[in-house]
């Protein structure tokens, strides 16, 4: 494992307080301090060959300040591509062989400590979020020496999330999985002593479907969710495999940052933090059933109370977030169906490891609820289509009972670790 390079000019800042940390990339055991920095094009739109040379592009941005987008090869699509040079980025393939540059037609001026993230598109196609190492470098506070797993995909929020810890805090180590290490990501964890690892819900789920005694063998001692809807279930999993780590769930986004951080071990968070003003910390509302979030770590040209998209329900003393508002409301005959909701109860389920809701065109109706399930190994055999419509029925309104439940083979996955749900 190489990286190309060449001279740069001198740094610009000062060498990250954890640049010293060690790293576990590709099999190699580097630190922040000894991967090279490639001289990169500014403004530069930077696709990653690997997670090692996204690795060298984080670093090359925190000492020189480079305004970099950072992203892989296959998230940018040759549409964006065109987009991202019409907006002036040289964009540049990073591999092996060094820098490999397209140069925009009318190149522009650089904005000195820019990092431009790219959003997950679950709205349509991603688009562009402006940010700092500051505002994406969100834990500030001294903390315990950690090795972390970092699964995501380069370049996005949540890999930003746990890149800059491990920039900038002493002993936070990282290791680093690569796409085709993911299914078997225990084993390269409890190897290189991982006792720290953030991932989404689904990422979780799929991890204890395929070997969850593989995953009970890996040391963790912090255990962190987010990038989708966390229900009851996955964090009961979760406790009962980790009786005594610390499980968290954080809500964060491109547009907001870090918004909402919870360690109780229960789904949501407590209604008495909605309109609630700190100093420095994001205050949470809900206006139209909408999470509405004002941030300090807000990307650019978004401050003041951001609209997020996310649909929530106040239940039991708890705000549940329980997925997008574009996708998550179902009109049954008149009557509102949540799917979020509805995949909770399905969850709630000993036999399901993994559910997704839609709803689908129905005669009379005008959509009826639909469901698709990943069974557990152990009661594949035994769960069945009838048996979880009458699991449902028992805890749901009528008009919210799926009518249809198809079963899948396994949990599908996005590059960025999540499921269409």
């Amino acid at each position: 494992m190489t990286v190309a390079t060449s001279r740069h000019p001198a740094p610009a800042h000062p060498e990250p307080a954890g640049v010293d940390n060690r790293l576990v990339v590709g099999g190699a055991a580097l630190t922040w301090r000894s991967l090279p920095t490639p001289t990169l094009p500014d403004p530069a739109a930077v696709l990653a060959h690997s997670a090692v040379h996204a690795l060298t592009a984080a670093r090359q941005h925190a000492v020189h300040g480079t305004e970099l987008l950072l992203s892989t090869v296959s998230r940018v699509d040759a549409a964006m591509r065109a987009e991202l040079l019409e907006a002036g980025f040289t964009v540049s393939v990073l591999d092996d062989d060094g820098v490999r540059p397209s140069v925009p037609a009318r190149p522009r001026a650089a904005e000195p400590g820019r990092l431009w993230l790219l959003t997950s598109g679950s709205t349509g196609r991603p688009k562009r979020v402006g940010h700092t190492l500051d505002t994406l470098t969100t834990v500030r506070a001294d903390q315990p020496d950690r090795t972390w797993l970092c699964p995501y995909a380069p370049g996005t929020y949540a890999w930003w999330q746990v890149v800059t810890l491990s920039l900038t805090q002493p002993g936070q180590h990282l290791v680093v999985v690569e796409p085709d290490e993911l299914d078997d990501w225990p084993s390269v964890a409890a190897a290189h002593g991982v006792d720290a690892a953030s991932g989404t819900p689904t990422f979780w789920r799929r991890t204890l479907y395929r070997d969850a005694d593989a995953l009970a063998r890996v040391p963790l001692r912090q255990i962190t969710l987010g990038g989708e809807p966390v229900d009851q279930a996955i964090l009961d999993q979760l406790r009962e495999v980790f009786p005594a780590a610390r499980i968290s769930w954080i809500y964060a986004s491109s547009e907001v940052g870090a918004s909402i951080v919870v360690h109780d071990g229960r789904a949501g968070f407590p209604v008495d933090w909605l309109d609630r003003e700190t100093p420095s910390r994001p205050m949470l509302s809900v206006r139209d059933d909408e999470l509405v979030v004002t941030s300090p770590y807000h990307g650019a040209g978004l401050a003041g109370p951001v609209r997020t998209g996310d649909r929530v329900q106040v239940l039991d003393g708890r705000v549940l977030i329980t997925g997008r508002l574009d996708s998550d409301e179902i009109n049954v005959g008149g009557s509102k169906v949540s799917a979020g909701v509805v995949r909770g109860v399905l969850a709630g389920h000993r036999a399901v490891a993994w559910a997704r809701v839609s709803g689908r065109r129905a005669p009379v109706l005008g959509r009826m609820v639909v469901a698709e399930v990943v069974l557990t190994p152990a009661d594949a055999g035994v769960a069945d289509e009838a048996a979880l419509v009458r699991w449902c029925a028992d805890r749901l309104p009528e008009h919210a009972v799926p009518r249809r439940i198809r079963v899948l083979t396994d949990i599908p996955v996005k590059e960025t670790l999540k499921s269409d749900v």
